[in-house]
């Protein structure tokens, strides 16, 4: 369990001089047992009270990386139980499996095709895992060799015999791939491959105090680049053990549990398997390892990975600027939006299907809709004029008609002063009106 307060007090040099940004140094330490502050902010602190802090002062989930390069992925640093809260910090690796006895070349070639654009931005797989189910070390290493040579993802080891990952790391080292895992029976021998290699390493208990106990051994070892799994398969157990894994070390700075985690899915039909998956993700699995490979089945699931680890206190926004749908010229029309993304994409999917190249403002409204910027006062006359003299329209466009969302029709007198006379014109209600709008209006 982590430092107290007062244990951390004791050590500091209680001088009071407020270099750290707390009026005391008993404000400090306390804000450093509940992980607010760090030991770097105090100047003063001793070399032997610093070494003696290093719990306090450590994150409750360590930072754990895998993989080498520009295919970096970080795993845990999270300080929090709740997203709104504050937010979650690394979002859950997406892992697909491959055995070393199917076509490796194929489903590699299929995870490969797993990686998509929706609403402005990039949703991807991170990782593939290798499984060595053949038994046989040689099948095992050309099957990670196959799968290092065709793709950059991110990559697991599976094996837990010593010798046979041992031959596999030969293959993929340099990519510092997580190694599955170290057990009561192998821990020593996966220990000394892992510091030998720099690769991280996943602890596999039998429930969580096994587990923790597991994670004691391996860090008396020396080693302390770990991921966590704690054995159990069964949804509910595992939900139940990741949430206990995360209140330990958020809330009692557990420091054996303080690892992030790995959970494996179970079930056999896609579906089922998707919606396991998004349990484990929702409830601070570190990585996911599933089966399917099926584009319908792995999309949901990044769509609902993106949401959960946005900022809850910042919506997702496009770039407030002028936009250009197809290939337009001085006579195509101009619509205004807002730049929450979901609006703006939207929008600019109606008006690529109206076929009429048209030039779109995504005028700035800290990322909210159309409505909600009208009553916070964020879209105004005043934001749209200046929003289309920031885009230069005037220069582009032979005509001064601009649309505006059919549910701010009001806004209609505001924006034709504050443009300087431009005929506002009010657009349909909905976006799904906007073909229908463009072709009787602009056709």
């Amino acid at each position: 369990m982590g430092l107290t307060g007062l244990e951390i007090f004791k050590q500091l040099p209680k001088t009071n001089c407020k270099d750290c940004g707390y009026p005391t140094c008993l404000a400090f330490a306390m804000a450093l047992a509940n992980g607010k502050a760090t030991l770097d902010s105090c100047p003063h602190v001793s070399d032997a009270a610093k070494e003696n802090l290093d719990s306090a002062s450590a994150p409750p989930i360590k930072l754990v990386k895998v993989g080498s390069g520009e295919k970096v992925l970080e795993l845990g640093d999270e300080t929090e139980l709740f997203r709104h809260d504050k937010k979650f910090y690394h979002p859950t690796a997406v892992a697909i499996l491959v055995s070393d006895q199917e076509d490796v070349e194929a489903k590699v070639n299929q995870v490969k095709e797993l990686d998509f654009e929706r609403v402005g931005l990039e949703f991807i797989t991170d990782m593939v895992a290798v499984k060595n189910d053949s038994g046989d070390a040689e099948k095992f290493k050309a099957a990670v060799e196959k799968t290092a040579a065709l793709t950059d993802k991110v990559m697991v080891l599976i094996a837990e015999d010593a010798d046979v990952m041992a031959g596999a790391l030969e293959a993929a080292a340099e990519k510092k791939p997580l190694i599955y895992a170290a057990t009561a029976d192998n821990y020593e021998a996966m220990t000394a491959l892992a510091k030998e290699k720099g690769c991280p390493l996943a602890v596999k208990g039998k429930g969580l105090e096994d587990t923790a106990a597991l994670v004691e051994k391996v860090v008396a070892l020396g080693y302390k680049e770990l991921v966590l799994d704690t054995g159990e398969r069964q949804t509910s157990r595992v939900l139940a053990d990741l949430t206990q894994i995360r209140r330990l070390a958020v809330k009692k700075r557990f420091r054996p549990l303080g690892y992030p985690t790995i959970s494996f899915t179970s079930k056999e039909d896609p579906l089922e398997e998707a919606a396991q998956a998004a349990v484990y993700l929702s409830k601070y699995a570190g990585i996911v390892v599933m089966k399917t490979a099926e584009k319908q089945h792995i999309l949901p699931l990044l769509s609902w990975r993106q949401n959960l680890f946005t900022d809850p206190q910042k919506p997702i926004q496009v770039e407030a600027k002028l936009y250009e749908v197809g290939d337009v010229n001085e006579n195509s029309p101009l619509y205004i939006t807002t730049n929450f993304s979901l609006t703006y994409y939207i929008v600019e999917g109606e008006v690529e299907t109206s076929k009429v190249p048209s030039y779109i403002i995504a005028v700035n409204t800290d990322g909210v809709s159309v409505l909600t910027a009208w009553a916070a006062g964020k879209l105004t006359g005043d934001s749209i004029a200046e929003a289309m003299k920031k885009a230069g329209v005037e220069e582009k466009l032979a005509h001064k008609k601009v649309v505006i969302p059919g549910h701010v029709a009001v806004l209609s007198g505001a924006v034709e002063e504050s443009t300087g006379g431009w005929e506002v014109l009010v657009g349909p209600r909905e976006a799904s009106g906007i073909p229908k709008y463009a072709k009787e209006n602009f056709a």
